[in-house]
């Protein structure tokens, strides 16, 4: 079951997100003037006045911008995703990943890199991949007769589980010197996301097609029968929920490869903090998912600088405990 309801669920959406509003330029600018390379908020602030910025300027607008763009539209897309997917399934701890989008995307990916396809087309490939996930994890899951949400969850997981398998064996036959973009690819990497625009894109219509659906997600999240007995038709409904929750995550992991937690955590995280209403939780989601994957990036490429970490291993760490003490916070009330 999902969290309980709070009293005024959606004057604590708006509250949220109103608080949410200003970390999302603070969290870009941050990333900006933040680096190995010494430019820091002189340098922004004559970008910011129609200035030249030297060598400093053109690291701002040419590498940082883009990548922090980037994992914004990538942490929004995953947020989103998990938002419908949590409602779908009616299970808090579900994800993007859990239906095996994630590996039929890696499944593709890596194997246009062992085929030795230009950058270019990895992200199409990895798409490409998300999609033939959600096609065969919905055929299989329907069979001849209609699914439910069990049904469904289990397909994916088995599903997942062969696609990693697959994973594995890509990994073992790859060639040596590959290895580490695979693996990086694998643990979630935005140091060649060059297609933000492309992610605010899918997006914004993400945004525009689940919206007009909250209501009804407002309902079914109470459970099938309380939803059908009002007025919603609870398998088209799902149908959807399910399409467009995988087309948001192939469009994440064509970005930025997997990364892990956002999904699970962000949707979890605001519904503990009073934000139920799908009205506001779906924006509120897809900024503070923007946010938080923003700020994950700018310490992965600053930690150990000039090394850099996948974002995916740090939205791991970071993620893991937030989402266990979310959990003994939650069971103590």
């Amino acid at each position: 079951m999902l969290t309980r309801p709070p009293s005024s669920p959606r004057r604590a959406g708006r509250l949220l997100i109103l608080l949410l509003l200003p970390a999302v330029p603070a969290s870009l600018a941050l990333a900006l003037v933040s680096g190995s390379l010494d430019a820091g908020w002189p340098t922004l602030l004559t970008l910011a006045t129609g200035g030249d910025g030297g060598l400093p300027g053109q690291v701002v607008l040419e590498l940082r911008l883009p990548r922090a763009l980037a994992a914004f539209a990538t942490g929004g897309l995953l947020a989103l995703a998990g938002t419908l997917m949590q409602v779908l399934l009616r299970n808090p701890l579900a994800d993007p990943y859990v239906l095996g989008v994630s590996g039929g995307a890696a499944v593709a990916a890596l194997g246009a890199m062992i085929a030795g396809a230009a950058a270019v087309w990895l992200p199409l490939a990895g798409f490409a991949g998300a999609l033939l996930s959600t096609f065969l994890v919905f055929g299989l899951a329907r069979g001849e007769g209609s699914w439910t949400g069990t049904r469904l969850l289990l397909t994916g997981v088995v599903v997942a589980a062969g696609w990693g398998a697959l994973i594995s064996l890509l990994l073992s036959l790859g060639p040596t010197a590959q290895l580490r973009g695979m693996l990086f690819w694998l643990m979630g990497d935005l140091a060649h996301a060059g297609h933000a625009g492309l992610g605010f894109t899918v997006l914004g219509l993400g945004l525009a097609l689940t919206l007009p659906l909250a209501r009804q997600l407002n309902l079914l999240a109470r459970g099938d029968l309380q939803a059908g007995a009002l007025g919603v038709a609870v398998q088209p409904l799902r149908l959807r929920l399910y399409v467009l929750a995988s087309l948001l995550t192939a469009g994440a992991v064509a970005l930025a490869g997997s990364v892990g937690f956002v999904g699970l955590v962000v949707p979890h995280l605001l519904r503990l903090l009073g934000a139920t209403d799908h009205r506001v939780l779906m924006p509120a989601a897809v900024l503070l998912g923007g946010v938080l994957l923003t700020l994950a990036d700018t310490l992965a490429r600053t930690v150990i600088a000039p090394q850099q970490l996948p974002v995916g291993v740090v939205t791991a760490l970071v993620g893991v405990p937030v989402f266990l003490y979310l959990l003994r916070r939650e069971s103590r009330r």
